[in-house]
């Protein structure tokens, strides 16, 4: 916050049940006032953080409790929150609230409560397509005007000469968006039905204990023994050559994203940002 002038900072993102609405608005709000105005606050459900823990993912109308319970608190007001009055009377701060979102009932709460929506089910044209409409339509339900919330594509990324190289680096990070994103059901999630049992599988056998390390891991192999690793990589990375990283881009951007979010999955993470920047961004 200190040490820079542009960057916006906030997690992406931090939980309901492990973060109590009251230490998190004050945590985020004093980012704020240290950055100069410049955090944001993501929340989702919760993925590895509560499932190494043995909890399970929070519910949607925990979420949007504690949603609504950080926009106030974050005003400087009190609310009931669990049966409690909570307060950070110090802080009167506007920070946005973004929240991550997959499936079609979340999508649609995050368009009527969010000021940004993180979208992690996928970078394809026609899956962006479904996701923001579903957004729109929590949006329109809310009574909220068109485009309230932005949308923040999510991508694991990964930048080498050689196409098969990027990919076969970060396949332990496209087992954890099959993971992450397929829970729960693949109702409304546009996986191809040939796919679908091995999406199933994918949720069973995933070691959440390994959660996106690299090396050769157990969740790195999954990605090949199930046969997901190409479609893992169309649907949820921006990686390959940087003209094969430029194009997926400029097709996301085209589908009507406000904010692309990358997870560098690399050894040598400051050379993938630098290639990313320059050779990627720069060409937008």
């Amino acid at each position: 916050a200190s040490a820079t002038e542009r960057v916006h900072l906030g997690p992406t993102v931090t939980n309901p049940l492990t973060r109590h609405p009251a230490v998190a608005a004050s945590g985020i709000a004093s980012i704020n006032r240290l950055s100069g105005g410049r955090a944001y606050f993501g929340i989702g459900s919760g993925d590895s953080a509560i499932l190494n823990l043995g909890l399970r993912p929070a519910k949607l109308a925990d979420l949007h409790e504690y949603m609504q319970a950080m926009r106030t608190l974050l005003a400087g007001e009190s609310v009931d929150y669990k049966g409690r009055s909570i307060h950070v009377k110090w802080s009167n701060n506007q920070i946005p609230l973004v929240m991550s979102a997959e499936g079609p009932r979340t999508l649609a709460m995050a368009g009527g409560i969010a000021d940004a929506v993180i979208v992690h089910s996928g970078l394809t044209k026609d899956v962006l397509a479904d996701t923001i409409a579903r957004i729109r339509e929590g949006e329109r339900a809310a009574g909220r005007p068109e485009g309230s919330a932005k949308v923040w594509a999510f991508a694991k990324c990964n930048i080498s000469d050689n196409h098969d190289d990027a990919i076969d680096e970060i396949k332990m990070a496209l087992a954890a968006s099959g993971h992450h994103a397929f829970r729960h059901t693949l109702e409304g999630k546009n996986v191809p039905e040939e796919l679908q049992e091995a999406v199933r599988v994918l949720q069973g056998e995933y070691v959440t204990s390994q959660h996106e390390q690299l090396g050769e891991t157990r969740n790195k192999a999954l990605s090949d023994e199930l046969g997901l690793t190409d479609f893992l990589a169309e649907r949820f990375a921006v990686a390959g050559t940087p003209d094969e990283c430029l194009a997926k881009v400029r097709d996301i951007r085209d589908a009507g994203v406000d904010n692309l979010l990358i997870l560098a999955i690399s050894s040598q993470t400051d050379d993938l940002i630098r290639r990313f920047g320059e050779q990627v961004i720069a060409r937008i």
